[in-house]
């Protein structure tokens, strides 16, 4: 069944008392900056003038890609399922992240080309081992699109049920890089040249490599004659389009939405593309070093927390972003104002 997502935008009727109690607040107006910006949209988004944090989940799906076969990433595809049992042990980036700012790290294989189930941490969410090759066809069906789509609702659903109501989402997929390079080129309309990048480490030659396999998918595709969502799924990894259920699933209960990189940045354009009020719930955590990911977030009017350089995905700099998250909810819950504070106003 296709699913539809009753997504609107927050409401704005609370905007200017939330805009009083942060301007109100024992500081010089605007001095606390992108903090202040943070606060009155995570207070847009929960309606109330007391927002809060309540128990951080980050949601890690692992997929393959059958583009991986044409030589697009410098890793083979081994490395997904060998980073997905790592994860388990607590050994990856993710898990040094989730640990230090308390996120409930789910783990969920959607299309891992290998047999995880001995694994009792990994969430069996398969719907096939890896995406079929798009230079020749489709990386899925219609019906593997929504199976991803419910896959990805369900997991934030999990998460809310446990009381979470922000949410990180991360990936493990070698050559993801590829399908987000071609949602970004046709979606924003931007020459593919500008939106390939090294990926995990391509050389020039191989960038070059990369560059010809994809464009040479997107002339077979003809995107003038497809839709959106056939855009999604005839490029897109299993992981992917589970991020983007997650994520709009996530902006239908009015949750924040915490961005990574690269891939997850193009995973909530895909979703704008198909509910664009879902931006109003996003927080993009930072610019990574993936040469079209600036470009991308510009796209997106998005205004990323951190500039580190990052490029691991996984969820890293969306996790990396959170304290200061944290601290534009503490400003508002627990400075003082003006008038409790006995200073003068004098702006």
């Amino acid at each position: 069944m296709k699913r539809i997502f009753n997504i609107q935008s927050p409401c704005l009727d609370i905007k200017q008392n939330i805009q009083d109690k942060i301007d109100n607040l024992n500081k010089p107006k605007g001095s606390l900056g992108m903090l202040e910006d943070l606060a009155l949209q995570i207070c847009l988004i929960q309606q109330t003038l007391s927002p809060k944090l309540s128990h951080p989940c980050h949601i890690l799906f692992g997929g393959d890609h059958g583009i991986e076969r044409e030589g697009v990433s410098v890793s083979p595809r081994s490395v997904t399922w060998q980073q997905m049992i790592n994860f388990t042990r607590g050994g990856g980036g993710v898990n040094m992240f989730c640990n230090q700012h308390g996120f409930e790290l789910k783990i969920i294989d959607i299309g891992v080309d290998y047999n995880l189930s001995d694994y009792p941490k990994i969430i069996n969410r398969k719907i096939a081992n890896g995406t079929k090759n798009f230079l020749y066809e489709a990386a899925m069906t219609e019906e593997q699109f929504w199976n991803a789509i419910d896959i990805g609702a369900e997991m934030t659903d999990q998460c809310i049920s446990e009381g979470c109501n922000i949410i990180s989402i991360g990936e493990m997929g070698i050559a993801n890089t590829s399908p987000s390079s071609i949602w970004m080129s046709i979606f924003g309309d931007i020459p593919l040249i500008e939106c390939i990048g090294a990926g995990a480490g391509l050389s020039d030659e191989g960038i070059k490599h990369k560059y010809e396999t994809l464009r040479t998918a997107i002339e077979k595709f003809d995107s003038n004659n497809h839709d959106i969502i056939d855009t999604i799924r005839y490029f897109g990894g299993f992981e992917m389009v589970g991020a983007v259920g997650s994520m709009l699933r996530a902006a239908e209960k009015h949750m924040i939405i915490l961005v990574d990189g690269f891939i997850m940045s193009a995973c909530i354009l895909a979703a704008s593309k198909l509910y664009p009020a879902i931006l109003k719930y996003a927080i993009f955590g930072h610019c990574g070093d993936e040469l079209g990911h600036r470009k991308m977030l510009n796209m997106l009017n998005a205004k990323p927390l951190l500039s580190l350089g990052l490029r691991l995905g996984e969820g890293t700099g969306a996790l990396c972003a959170y304290p200061i998250i944290e601290s534009a909810v503490n400003m508002t819950n627990e400075m003082n104002s003006f008038n409790n504070a006995h200073i003068t106003k004098y702006f």
